[in-house]
């Protein structure tokens, strides 16, 4: 019963916390616009930066990640306050990543903005701030680096997210030195995690494959911001 609780609040939080979407936020209140109807029309930080500046961006950037680290770093102490565990040991690393899952969801489908959100990378890689900050660290990285190689965020999202699982389980299981278990229990519980996010950059991924995807430079901001 106590597991059943635990899973419960850990998504309650992590969806409605997720739901407060910054970029909706800082775009309506500084710009007095509506972000979904701005560039390709997505609620996150590289449309944000496009079409209405830095300063919506830097507030989104950090808005979105906080509700990430909030949503796991409350669930976890609410299930380490009523012993829900997995172990004798109270091992509640788990439900962070319920925690994670149920945030990308309330971002991509947020209930206070008719469901209709961003695609969940920012959210999604913050949790692992709390979850395994090496997992994080290696997803940064691979990121960075194919950003740097191509210049497409859409890209780089999608191949850091797609090693996410895989992440998961090596550091889990090779690293932090868990049993192959426990660790392929959190690879398990990643794949969700890593799968919604991608099936939102399916449009992104057709505009790949066709040639058409923007590349990303800090010199397509709105003018408005120079």
């Amino acid at each position: 019963m106590k597991l059943l609780i635990s899973v419960i609040i850990a998504a309650a939080l992590g969806y409605f916390l997720g739901s407060c979407n910054f970029s909706i936020i800082s775009v309506k209140l500084i710009k007095g616009r509506d972000i979904r109807n701005m560039g390709s029309r997505n609620a996150g930080l590289t449309n944000t930066l496009r079409c209405a500046g830095k300063t919506c961006a830097l507030i989104t950037l950090l808005g979105d990640i906080l509700k990430g680290i909030v949503a796991v770093a409350l669930s976890r102490g609410f299930c380490g306050l009523i012993n829900a565990g997995l172990d004798p040991g109270n091992d509640t690393h788990y439900i962070g990543y319920i925690a994670g899952l149920f945030a990308i969801i309330g971002h991509v489908f947020p209930i206070y903005y008719g469901f209709k959100g961003g695609k969940g990378v920012l959210v999604g890689v913050s949790t692992f701030l709390i979850v395994d900050i090496k997992v994080f660290i290696a997803l940064i990285a691979i990121f960075a680096v194919i950003l740097a190689i191509t210049k497409y965020v859409s890209l780089a999202s999608i191949i850091a997210t797609a090693y996410c699982p895989i992440a998961t389980l090596l550091m889990s299981w090779i690293v932090n030195d868990n049993s192959f278990g426990r660790s392929f229990l959190y690879m398990i519980l990643s794949i969700p995690m890593s799968g919604i996010i991608i099936w939102m950059h399916r449009t992104n991924i057709e505009r790949l494959m066709a040639g058409t995807e923007n590349k990303f430079s800090f010199n397509t901001v709105d003018m408005s911001e120079k």
